[in-house]
């Protein structure tokens, strides 16, 4: 059964019956591109779907629901993109390293509206544990790189994990922003993001006597 409605601006065509859930997920994550996690409505995201406003009930409680069903999705791809590029530390840890970060960079630039809805949602995580739980499953990801990076330093060097962990982080989440805009409000940075944090990682190592 394929349904049809009149295309209007930002609308859909029509979904193929049972598709609903996904044609809201990709209508949310448009939505998200133009106008941020926090700039649409629920009744926007079913129109610019094709349904009628009461048709998202269906799937999700309110617009909250749909954008932490995004976010737990661009978490799951996210931890998986991260992983394949630790791909367990081989074949060596400092390399690998440095690819987690490029992977970090890679996705936020490819996937924005995920980002968005990952980051800068605001959810709650006492409302959405699901949401939580893969978001630390990515940041294991880096924590598990940082500590094989941690054993290569000298021992009197070696910090927590877990504040590495949140070092590295911070740095490539705050680059990642930084290259987010697209638009000329953008301070102009005469650098690639992969080379501005390759850059900060080594002066960081460095500090540790890891160089």
């Amino acid at each position: 059964m394929t349904w049809h409605k009149d295309r209007g601006p930002g609308m859909r065509r029509g979904y193929h019956h049972g598709n609903l859930r996904e044609a809201l997920i990709e209508a949310a994550l448009d939505l998200i591109r133009e106008k941020g996690p926090g700039g649409f409505t629920f009744a926007e995201a079913a129109r610019a779907a094709g349904v009628s406003p009461a048709a998202p009930y269906r799937h999700f409680r309110d617009r909250d629901a749909l954008l932490a069903d995004i976010a737990k999705r661009g978490f799951e791809a996210f931890t998986r993109t991260l992983a394949a590029a630790w791909n367990e530390g081989g074949p060596d840890p400092r390399e690998a390293f440095n690819r987690v970060g490029t992977a970090y960079l890679a996705f936020a630039g490819a996937e924005p509206a995920y980002f968005s809805a990952m980051f800068e949602s605001g959810l709650s995580f006492t409302d959405y544990p699901d949401v939580r739980a893969e978001g630390e499953r990515a940041f294991a990801v880096l924590r598990e790189a940082c500590e094989a990076v941690i054993a290569t330093l000298p021992k009197d060097r070696r910090p927590p994990p877990l504040m590495m962990a949140l070092h590295i982080w911070s740095l490539s989440h705050g680059i990642a922003s930084l290259f987010a805009r697209g638009d000329r409000a953008r301070r102009p940075i005469p650098m690639r993001p992969e080379e501005l944090l390759e850059a900060a990682v080594l002066i960081y190592l460095d500090g540790l006597g890891g160089r």
